[in-house]
C-alpha cells in the first residue's frame, strides 16, 4: 500500500507492506483521512505514536470501507462504511483498527467530510460533554474556534442548547464560525481586555494553552469548568489559585490518542448515541477548508501549518 510517510522530518508518499488485521480488528480501505495538530508534532519528532501503531505513518482519523476481518471481528461486514479514530497510520491506503473504536460512517457526509469527522468530534464531545458536563442554557467559550476541534465544539454546544461564544483571531473567518452556530464571535484581545464586560462562562474549551490561563480564570462563572485540550500557544503558565477558589472552579485537561481501547470504545459508543443522529438530521456537519490527493500530502501539511482556515484539511485517497 501507499501512505503519507515521515522521512527525516518531511512528508513523502511511500510504499509499505499491507497490514493484516489481528483479533477483533478490521482491515479498512481508507477513502479519506483528516490532518490534526498531533500529525504535525509527530512529523517533527515531538509526538511519537503509541506502541502498536506505525511510527512513520501519521493519521488519527479516517473514513473508509471494511475490506477484511480478523478473528472474532463480527460487528462490521465487509463493504461497511466506517469512520473512526486510531493511534496512527490513518493516512495510508489500508489500515487495521479494532472494531470497537470505530463507528458507522455518518449518513449525510461524503468521504472527505467523514474523513475529518471522528477525531475532532470525539475530542470536542469528550471535553465539553463527558468531562465538563455542558448543559442547556449554560455559556460556553471556545478558544481557537475556527479549527477542526473548534468548529466541532461550536456545533455541539449549539445543538446542546448552550450559548456559544467563539474566540477567533482572523476576521475573515468570523462569519463562517457564526454560521456554524456561534451566538457571538469575538477577537481574543477583546476577552483579554479588563475594561470589556463579558457575562461569565460556565465552560471554557481551550485549544491554545498557557497564554489563556489568566483570561479563562477571570471570565469563569461560579462553578465553571475549564477544559484544556491544546497547548499550541504554550504549555507552562501561572495559575491564580485565588481566582480559581473564588469561582469554585475546576481545570481539567486530556488527550485522546494514548487512551486504552476500553476508553476509546466507550467514547465511540457515545459518538454513536449522541452525535451521529445530529449529523443524520443535518444539525451538524464537517466544514472542510481544503482537500488534497495522497500524492499532494506534503502540500496538505503545508496548508495545515499555515493556519487561517475554517475547518478541516483532509487527504482524499479516492
Amino acid at each position: 500500500m501507499r501512505a503519507a510517510t515521515i522521512r527525516d522530518g518531511e512528508i513523502v508518499v511511500a510504499e509499505h507492506p499491507d497490514p493484516v488485521p489481528g483479533v477483533g480488528e478490521v482491515l479498512v480501505r481508507v477513502h479519506a483521512a483528516g490532518l490534526n495538530g498531533a500529525d504535525l508534532l509527530q512529523k517533527s519528532g515531538r509526538y511519537p505514536a503509541p506502541p502498536g501503531h506505525p511510527q512513520d505513518i501519521p493519521g488519527l482519523e479516517f473514513a473508509g470501507e471494511v475490506v477484511g476481518r480478523g478473528p472474532a471481528a463480527e460487528r462490521f461486514a465487509e463493504g461497511a462504511r466506517v469512520t473512526g479514530i486510531t493511534g496512527g497510520g490513518g493516512q495510508g491506503e489500508l489500515l487495521t483498527v479494532h472494531e470497537r473504536q470505530i463507528t458507522p460512517a455518518p449518513d449525510g457526509l461524503d468521504w472527505v467530510q467523514a474523513g475529518g469527522f471522528s477525531e475532532v468530534f470525539t475530542t470536542a464531545h469528550d471535553a465539553i460533554v463527558t468531562q465538563a458536563g455542558l448543559r442547556p442554557g449554560e455559556r460556553l467559550l471556545i478558544h481557537g474556534a475556527a479549527g477542526g476541534v473548534g468548529t466541532a465544539g461550536v456545533q455541539l454546544g449549539h445543538a446542546i442548547g448552550a450559548h456559544v461564544t467563539a474566540s477567533v483571531r482572523s476576521r475573515e473567518l468570523h462569519d463562517g464560525v457564526a454560521a456554524l452556530g456561534a451566538h457571538e464571535v469575538v477577537f481574543p484581545d477583546l476577552l483579554a481586555d479588563r475594561d470589556h464586560e463579558v457575562e461569565p462562562f460556565d465552560v471554557v474549551l481551550d485549544l491554545v494553552g498557557a497564554p489563556n490561563l489568566a483570561v479563562n480564570l477571570r471570565r469563569l462563572a461560579i462553578g465553571g469548568r475549564i477544559v484544556v485540550i491544546g497547548v499550541g500557544g504554550g504549555a507552562k503558565g501561572e495559575i491564580n489559585l485565588h481566582a480559581l477558589m473564588s469561582a469554585r472552579g475546576r481545570i481539567m485537561a486530556s488527550t485522546l490518542r494514548a487512551r486504552p481501547l476500553e476508553e476509546k470504545a466507550a467514547a465511540a459508543r457515545r459518538i454513536e448515541r449522541e452525535v451521529l443522529p445530529l449529523v443524520e438530521r443535518g444539525a451538524i456537519t464537517v466544514p472542510v477548508a481544503a482537500s488534497y490527493p495522497l500524492d499532494d500530502a506534503a502540500a496538505a501539511y503545508d496548508r495545515f501549518a499555515a493556519g487561517g482556515k475554517l475547518g478541516k484539511i483532509v487527504l482524499d485517497l479516492g
